[in-house]
């Protein structure tokens, strides 16, 4: 009895020895990069309604702010989320027989982004009742700008707008932000009206 003790210690000894140096041995596996959870609050807007020749509504976790850069014109604004350091970069043009230019200066804009695209889709924006028409760019992939609008009256305005986040596109981690400002700007250009 006492040697089927020792074998049995022998054997379980030399049975951990091997798990250990073999499970010790093998190659490590590095885990999948993870990302940051983002927490998104309520959606609730608010309206932009002062002097300029166009009015909508806008979240009212954003900051409307004018848009200094050089070459800003008289009604360009930003529409500012710091904590998720993106804008809204809102452009606007009288139209004078410039239409088609103005359109085709948008769609090469937004066709641009080609190169690092995967998708481009067009979603089409009719709102006979207050004039406005136009045209929102989805653009998939790790693209510079993940959405760019235009809509106008085709007569007297032209608005144009584009999403910009402030870090290095990457469509896996940027894709819940991207979808919940996607809406906002959506609910931008359905409530829009001109002055």
């Amino acid at each position: 009895m006492r040697n089927f003790f020792a074998n049995l210690l022998y054997y379980l000894f030399i049975g951990v020895c091997l798990a250990v140096f073999f499970g010790c041995n093998s190659t490590p596996i590095p885990k999948p990069r993870g990302y940051f959870r983002l927490e998104f609050p309520e959606k609730h807007y608010k309206s932009f309604d002062s002097i300029f020749p166009y009015k909508f509504y806008y979240p009212v976790y954003g900051k409307v702010a004018m848009d200094n850069q050089v070459g800003a014109e008289k009604y360009w604004i930003n529409i500012d989320f710091p904590r998720y350091k993106a804008r809204i970069h809102i452009s606007y043009k009288s139209v004078n027989g410039n239409i088609d230019n103005l359109i085709e200066d948008v769609r090469t804009l937004a066709y641009k982004h080609t190169i690092k695209a995967d998708a481009i889709n067009e979603k089409i924006f009719s709102n006979p009742e207050r004039k406005v028409y136009g045209i929102l760019y989805d653009i998939k992939g790790n693209a510079a700008s993940s959405y760019q609008f235009y809509v106008t009256d085709s007569v007297k305005h032209f608005l144009r707008g584009a999403l910009y986040f402030n870090v290095h596109p990457n469509k896996d981690s940027l894709s819940p932000a991207i979808d919940f400002f996607g809406k906002d700007m959506t609910y931008l250009i359905e409530s829009l009206e001109w002055k």
